[in-house]
């Protein structure tokens, strides 16, 4: 008997051993795992994966930045045996390195929202096309102010001071979409134009969105038209702009598509948001993940573009003459979080 449980012990280990050879483990690494853009993303990638039989492990930065929080996690990817990253970079640049090294060792890395600096620096990327996104909501705005678009004041509520990529595109996107002649494309700050007031950061959160808008309103409390990088961040302008009477008169625009961001495009906190869409990303990285452990295929970029698409659409209830939207009830079927 006792020779008759050993080997059956034996015949389950080696099973259990070729069951996790053949597993495949993949890693997903976001900026932090509050942000409904971010949990929404989770949910894709933990959806797919289990259709898929992927074994997927998460990890987020404590909050929007934290660039050592991603640099550890890519090192206990690397050392856990995953087939592949996905991943929304604090840093865009500072990280670089540390995606060297899992693709040296033998990951495909995948770049989900923000694209590195370099963009080839990863494998791939899955996004939003970011400075679509800003140019639509920067061309609803010049629209819809019409004539008072050329003596408007701008205040610009980015992301961090590092400037990763996701802020810069959405950044100049605006900036063009409105008629913002651009300095240098790849970073924002440079424009001379004298309709900007300024620009301030908010980690990508209401706390932050309230006081760099206090900050420009210091600066030129005439503003009267906010861009801001997300709708957390649009929130808390709308907030210092009520502490001083001012919600009513100043044009708020966006870039997300959640369901609270969403709700306050329907309410009048935000004119217009550009909806973009998390879990597709999620999704067709995890999809990607496993056909490369599976051959090595490596996925492709939409044609013409150095990444793959996954679509952006602006949401308003004010449409404007020349500016494609969707309703904020199409919006609200679409949205997430």
């Amino acid at each position: 008997m006792r020779t008759l449980l050993a080997s059956t012990a034996v015949m389950l280990a080696a099973t259990t051993g070729a069951f996790a050879a053949d597993s495949v483990k993949a890693c997903l690494i976001t900026k932090t795992d509050t942000n409904p853009f971010f949990v929404k993303m989770k949910e894709g990638a933990e959806a797919k994966a289990k259709e898929l039989g992927v074994e997927l492990k998460s990890f987020a930065g404590k909050v929007d930045g934290d660039h050592e929080t991603q640099v550890a996690a890519i090192e206990t990817c690397i050392l856990d045996g995953a087939k592949g990253i996905l991943i929304t970079a604090s840093d865009t640049s500072s990280i670089v390195s540390s995606v060297q090294q899992a693709r040296d060792a033998g990951l495909v890395v995948i770049a989900l929202d923000t694209p590195l600096n370099p963009a080839d620096a990863a494998d791939a990327t899955f996004a939003t096309d970011n400075f679509k996104a800003g140019e639509l909501i920067g061309q609803w705005a010049k629209a819809t102010l019409g004539d008072g678009a050329a003596d408007a004041k701008i205040a610009m509520l980015d992301l961090a001071v590092s400037q990763p990529t996701v802020g810069v595109l959405r950044d100049q996107g605006f900036l063009q979409g409105f008629g913002i002649e651009l300095g240098d494309p790849n970073k924002w700050g440079d424009e001379t134009d004298p309709r900007v007031v300024g620009h301030d950061v908010t980690a990508g959160n209401e706390e932050g969105g309230r006081k760099a808008m206090e900050n420009l309103l210091a600066k030129d409390p005439m503003i009267n038209v906010v861009y801001t990088i997300n709708e957390p961040a649009a929130a808390g302008a709308y907030e210092a702009l009520k502490a001083i009477g001012r919600e009513k008169d100043v044009l708020i625009v966006s870039v997300d598509g959640g369901c609270p961001g969403v709700q306050n495009v329907a309410d009048g906190v935000i004119g217009a948001t550009s909806q973009q869409y998390p879990l597709k990303m999620a999704s067709l990285g995890i999809e990607a993940i496993a056909a490369y452990a599976k051959d090595g295929t490596l996925p492709q970029p939409t044609e013409g573009k150095d990444f793959f698409d996954t679509g952006v659409a602006l949401v308003t209830d004010k449409p404007a003459e020349g500016v494609d939207s969707i309703s904020v009830a199409e919006g609200k079927d679409l949205c997430w979080g």
